[in-house]
């Protein structure tokens, strides 16, 4: 028989943190070769982990909810060569001594929860803590309201009188909480600048081509739009694709475009569509559809959330006009935002002079790094991308 370790992927996007999730198998349980075995969550994507052998697992030395790095060492299993199912691991055994203080301690446990008030049973449920962890200052070693008290404090907890639901962070939560904040307090200086564009020919080039989109396999969204727009704008203002370094700015060749995309009770994930310079509206539309359903799904795989160079967050789908400043997604140096589309009475000037027109229109922000670019350049990059929507044409 041989031990065959089990290891976190080597590949990792730039970036993120790791932590498993879940263990899909217990110890001395049998699992076949290629058989999912753990669940790996990063602050983009949950991963499964497959059985890299055959045989029972042995040993498990990352628990659930343990942050991993790339390559690490997560569990064991015993290789079955023969054919023959190896049994579960044997425990050591316990010294006997052992055995009888930890039958009298916990007797000793048993015997002072059932001397616990009220008042401490409450404060101990509320912080789902075991009495059996204090110590107790009272009469026969009897845990008071003040020893609770003290124990809380001790482990960092401001919020003693709060009732409430607690819900644990996920990973994913967690890491989008440090990523935020350091890129807005910690890295780049954010200035956004804000545009109004005018819909009106995008939306009529949608209508007339959105039937002949579908029967292709795509849905042509208004983010497909604002996704093409965006290879002109870059084009110009090739600064808004680009990362900054200490000693240089690097622009890549590549136009990877990341669309945020807000998953129901889990957080924001940014799957990339990749190589949008090459691609036609038609694919930009498939392309994106795609990964934005994996994304719903929970179906991400790495790939599709690495190497990204710039962001759209399309927030007005949820009914906001003007958010700022979206936060940049490090190490990128710009982010588009998107606010509702609306239908808005404004003044236009022709050869009749001034009259009122409804247009359907948004708000277009874009929010930079300022060591990267000014804000004349800011500026320049929405006029662009304004004029290639307010003048569509394939």
């Amino acid at each position: 028989m041989t031990m065959i370790e089990v290891r976190a992927p080597n590949e990792q996007s730039e970036g993120t943190r790791s932590q498993v999730q879940r263990w899909l198998k217990g110890i001395g349980e049998p699992v076949a070769e290629n058989e999912p075995l753990i669940e790996v969550e990063t602050d983009k994507v949950t991963i499964e982990i497959p059985a890299p052998a055959g045989g029972v697992l042995q040993e498990i030395l990352k628990q659930e909810r343990e942050e991993i790095e790339p390559g690490e060492l997560l569990g064991t299993i015993q290789s079955v060569t023969d054919g023959a199912v190896p049994a579960a691991p044997v425990k050591k055994p316990i010294n006997p001594a052992a055995e009888i203080r930890t039958a009298a301690f916990a007797a000793h446990a048993d015997a002072l929860a059932s001397q616990i008030s009220p008042a401490v049973r409450r404060l101990l449920t509320q912080h789902g803590i075991a009495a059996s962890t204090i110590r107790g200052s009272g009469a026969g070693g009897r845990v008071t309201v003040d020893d609770v008290l003290r124990h809380i404090g001790s482990q960092g907890s401001t919020e003693t009188d709060v009732a409430g639901r607690r819900v644990p962070h996920t990973a994913m939560r967690k890491r989008i909480a440090e990523r935020m904040v350091q890129s807005l307090l910690h890295t780049a200086p954010h200035v956004t600048t804000v545009f109004e564009a005018d819909l009106s020919a995008v939306i009529v080039h949608r209508a007339a081509h959105k039937d002949e989109f579908q029967r292709q396999g795509a849905s042509l969204t208004l983010t497909a739009y604002f996704l093409a727009a965006c290879v002109d704008a870059i084009r110009e203002v090739p600064e808004a694709n680009s990362r900054w370094t200490d000693s240089e700015l690097i622009t890549p060749d590549a136009i990877n475009i990341g669309v945020a995309t807000a998953l129901e009770g889990k957080g924001l994930v940014v799957p990339v569509i990749h190589g949008v310079q090459d691609l036609g509206l038609l694919e930009i539309a498939r392309e994106l559809g795609e990964v934005v359903q994996r994304a719903r799904d929970d179906k991400l795989t790495p790939s599709d959330v690495r190497d990204g160079t710039f962001t759209i967050s399309n927030h007005g789908v949820s009914g906001s006009l003007v958010a700022t400043p979206i936060i940049i997604h490090q190490p990128q140096s710009a982010i588009l935002g998107v606010g509702k589309l609306e239908k808005r009475a404004i003044v236009v000037t022709d050869n009749d002079g001034d009259r009122i027109v409804i247009q359907p229109r948004c708000f277009i922000t874009l929010t930079l790094d300022h060591r990267v670019m000014d804000g004349h350049r800011a500026n320049r990059f929405l006029q662009v991308l304004v004029e290639r929507l307010e003048h569509w044409k394939d």
